[in-house]
């Protein structure tokens, strides 16, 4: 009884009664109840319909989305010969967060395989970044070696890297690469967009060292470059640096340059610079080894001017081949300014001011003309405007606006002084005289078919300048040295004083531009050597024969059949251009 008693009394205790009204307590249980459901819904929105976000925070932990390098496209000369090829290589890199906990023991091993100090490989991996690359573009056989390491932070991944098997007989005309694979100089940087592809993607799931230990899928496959066919031929580029090398060598050049172009289509066969470089070790190169003069560099181009005169003149029909001229004796006075020819004539032709490179003749020639008339035609040859071929650094040379220019100024840039041109110019607007007058682009790359030119001459003119500028090679002209056996030859030597601060200075250019074989033109082969030292510095004994050489091995490769019978050179005392075409002082 006593224990029943208790119980009642218990339970009507007053202060044990609920506190809460009823409807705040089902307030309770309903706000409850709406935050699991919202908790609920939440989940299956987040899990179930818009997962999106949990995924991508979850894979982040363990999935990665690696680049697939593309493979370079290779480029190759007229014959399929490779010239520069992308090889395989592995970059070794850190995470300095776990390679900093190497023992002294596992950094010397590692520098030693990497060719470096343990100083600067502890700099490099101590540096504070979190990734860092401790060496590019090591051989396989190198990556090998530091796989078998094992050491923790250090890992590779695959690269290529760029190799050219002609070395320097190509550098400049190829260029080369960075370290990531991208184009730099010539060919290289003006084919990137063809040449480079464009890279893939793959995702894959590495552990918690950075391993992968699946390939999960393929994103995007990598797209490779596109091979590129160069004009050149591997055998004339060859020869030709190898006369060019040989000729800065023995006259003590500071430079030089030597382009061939096929007459029939604007293809540039062979384009050599001297002194050159090795685009697979470039280690401590200067900007002035890397220039390609053929492109870049301008130079006062001489006498080598002086048949484009003659052809305007002719074409004109003031003037024929055997008009007469009067060169005062070698002496010839402008306003106040003279004018010189090295060996004074009183009378000499037309064909023969081209064939004695008298600038004198030249000067009257071109002071026949107004000058917008003159302009014109420097124009049409494609002077004052760069080659547009593409390749990086062309230059435009100098052809001032005809209205600035001089009595004077007009005299001196017909027999090539006061203008400026690079060699690549002056090779193309001699195309004019090897073809029917035309000029046509040049290209870079094969062409298959003739193409379309811009008339600047007539044929018969064209041929008739032909005519003269043989008798250059012959006996009495310029450049007997220039001759090549069972080929008729026609041509051009050019000797101009270097201007420093503004005044001409006794350095020179010597220049001789060619076109072969006479009877159907095949070739125009331009020369310039920069500064040949010594007494010897004539167009006819320092380029021209370097042309021969170029021309006959171009001509046997190329298989064309001579045009005259073999017969002993003819040369004679007169081998020699007659002197520099210089301005009086």
């Amino acid at each position: 009884m006593n224990r029943i008693g208790k119980a009642v009394t218990f339970n009507h205790n007053p202060l044990l009664r609920l506190c809460l009204s009823q409807w705040r307590a089902r307030l309770v249980l309903v706000v409850l109840l709406s935050g699991m459901v919202m908790l609920l819904g939440r989940s299956l929105y987040l899990q179930g319909i818009h997962n999106e976000f949990l995924q991508a925070k979850g894979e982040s932990r363990y999935a990665r989305v690696l680049e697939v390098p593309a493979t370079r496209g290779r480029i190759a000369d007229r014959n399929g010969n490779l010239l520069a090829v992308s090889t395989p290589v592995s970059s070794i890199w850190a995470l300095p967060s776990e390679a900093g906990q190497l023992e002294p023991g596992q950094l010397r091993q590692l520098a030693q395989l990497l060719e470096m100090s343990v100083t600067e490989l502890n700099a490099r991996i101590t540096g504070g970044r979190d990734f860092v690359f401790l060496k590019r573009q090591v051989s396989p056989e190198l990556a090998d070696k530091v796989a078998a390491l094992n050491l923790p932070g250090i890992y590779q991944q695959q690269e290529f890297r760029r190799y050219y098997p002609s070395g320097e007989v190509m550098a400049h005309m190829l260029g080369f690469t960075s370290v990531e694979d991208r184009g730099q100089e010539g060919i290289e940087l003006a084919f990137e967009r063809m040449l480079a592809g464009q890279p893939g993607s793959r995702r894959v799931v590495k552990d918690r060292r950075g391993q992968v230990v699946e390939d999960v899928e393929s994103i995007r496959p990598p797209r490779d470059g596109e091979d590129v066919a160069l004009a050149m031929d591997a055998r004339i580029q060859y020869l030709a640096y190898s006369a060019l090398r040989e000729a800065v060598r023995h006259h003590r050049a500071k430079a030089g340059s030597v382009v061939v172009i096929d007459v029939r289509t604007g293809e540039v066969l062979a384009l050599v610079n001297a002194p050159a470089f090795n685009p697979n070790n470039r280690t401590r190169l200067s900007g002035e080894q890397l220039r390609n003069r053929v492109f870049t560099d301008t130079f006062e181009p001489g006498s080598i001017m002086k048949p484009f005169v003659a052809a305007m003149a002719l074409e004109s029909g003031k003037f024929r081949a055997t008009t007469p001229i009067d060169t005062y004796s070698g002496s010839f006075n402008i306003g106040n300014r003279t004018i010189h020819d090295v060996h004074p004539y009183r009378t000499l032709t037309v064909a023969e001011v081209i064939q004695k490179s008298s600038n004198i003749g030249a000067a009257r020639m071109g002071l026949a003309f107004e000058p917008e008339y003159v302009w014109a035609l420097y124009d049409r040859l494609g002077f004052g405007s760069p080659p547009g071929l593409g390749f990086p650094g062309e230059a435009r040379g100098n052809l001032r606006p005809a209205r600035t220019w001089k009595p004077i100024e007009q005299a001196t840039m017909s027999y090539g002084h006061g203008i400026s041109v690079s060699l690549i110019q002056i090779a193309r607007a001699y195309l004019t005289l090897a073809r029917d007058g035309d000029i046509v682009p040049l290209s870079l790359t094969r062409v298959d078919r003739s193409p379309v030119g811009v008339q600047v001459f007539s044929p018969q003119v064209a041929h008739e300048v032909r005519q003269i500028m043989e008798t250059v090679v012959g006996p009495g002209g310029t450049a007997t040295r220039a001759q090549v056996a069972g080929y008729r030859v026609a041509g051009k030597t050019g000797t101009a004083n270097k201007i420093e601060n503004g005044r001409y200075v006794n350095k020179y250019v010597s220049s001789f531009v060619g076109l072969i074989p006479v009877s159907n033109p095949r070739l125009v082969v331009a020369v310039m050597i920069d500064e040949p030292s010594g007494n010897q510095h004539f167009g006819g004994t320092v380029a021209a024969p370097v042309f021969s050489q170029v021309a006959e091995g171009a001509l046997r490769a190329l298989g064309v059949a001579p045009d005259t019978p073999l017969a002993p050179l003819q040369l004679t005392a007169m081998g020699t251009e007659r002197g520099p075409p210089r301005e009086g002082m």
